[in-house]
């Protein structure tokens, strides 16, 4: 039977109180639950301090470029639609760089499960203002203040009518780890948008700001009426919902191709004679 143990990775090198800590503790312990052991997954990641994460986990992993997390998960997951394929990303290198990816796998709907480490800031490179950084916030590179509003990653996932779309805390580790597991369990595209504290660079959204305004959302709450995901998704101010939002049934990508779904790609012998036949067609 699977252990905590049977993940131990490197050593972290994140700040002391980092929110990654929660996050990579609540990963864990849902793998453990759900009975999942390191081989039978992948986690794929791009650049930043939330793309470390594989490095602290023992199991396949895929680093890559800042930004293509969800290009290089897709491709992993149409070779090997057997495999559970998991995506982490910071605010930056997902709702940023990889914005447009991120877009394009809601709309496939890719059964690929994506926990955004949302902390406001590009932390890695010392703390520039992201997409969800809030307008006003001060930084670095804006002494001024962000002049741009601030992305609202929830409201723009249920417009593109994504699969699974949730909220949770790094501070409030059981809640996470619920979410991660029915992230995980659900059938299609699941992006978790976890709220996560930068100790180092923003000062803002800490803690305890976090602590005053997040609230469970209530059980009686409908997930897949649209209308009322909408109304969860703007708030932000003195209340901020944290649980599930949305969720539907659509059909998965790796249904809708023909040539995997009897059989995995990476289980396919190619027919090299039917190969060269077609080469030779073009010549």
């Amino acid at each position: 039977m699977v252990n905590l143990g049977d993940y131990k990775g490197q050593t972290p090198t994140w700040c002391m109180g980092c929110g990654n800590f929660g996050i990579l503790s609540a990963f864990k312990n849902a793998m453990v639950d759900l009975g999942i052991e390191p081989h039978q997954f992948t986690i794929v990641s791009g650049i930043g301090q939330a793309g470390k994460f594989p490095h602290y986990l023992k199991c396949n992993t895929f680093n890559g470029l800042h930004g293509r997390t969800l290009p290089v998960a897709t491709g992993i997951r149409l070779a090997n639609h057997e495999m559970l394929v998991i995506a982490v990303a910071g605010d930056g290198d997902c709702y940023g760089e990889g914005g447009n990816h991120l877009i394009h796998a809601i709309r496939r709907n890719i059964n690929v499960k994506l926990f955004v480490h949302n902390n406001q800031i590009y932390g890695l490179t010392k703390g520039q203002a992201s997409p969800t950084s809030m307008e006003g916030m001060r930084t670095k590179n804006q002494p001024f203040g962000v002049f741009s509003e601030q992305l609202n990653p929830i409201a723009l996932a249920i417009a593109l009518d994504c699969s699974f779309v949730a909220r949770s805390f790094a501070g409030d580790m059981e809640h996470l780890k619920g979410i991660i597991k029915e992230a995980i369990n659900h059938k299609g595209f699941s992006l978790v948008d976890i709220l996560q504290p930068c100790v180092t660079f923003n000062k803002i959204n800490t803690y305890e700001w976090y602590r005053k305004r997040v609230y469970h959302i209530e059980p009686e709450y409908n997930s897949s009426d649209k209308s009322e995901a909408f109304k969860k998704a703007a708030e932000w101010s003195d209340k901020i919902p944290i649980g599930i939002i949305y969720k539907n049934n659509r059909q998965i990508l790796e249904e809708r191709i023909s040539a995997i779904k009897d059989t995995t790609l990476v289980r396919q012998v190619p027919e090299l004679s039917k190969l060269q036949s077609t080469i030779k067609g073009f010549y």
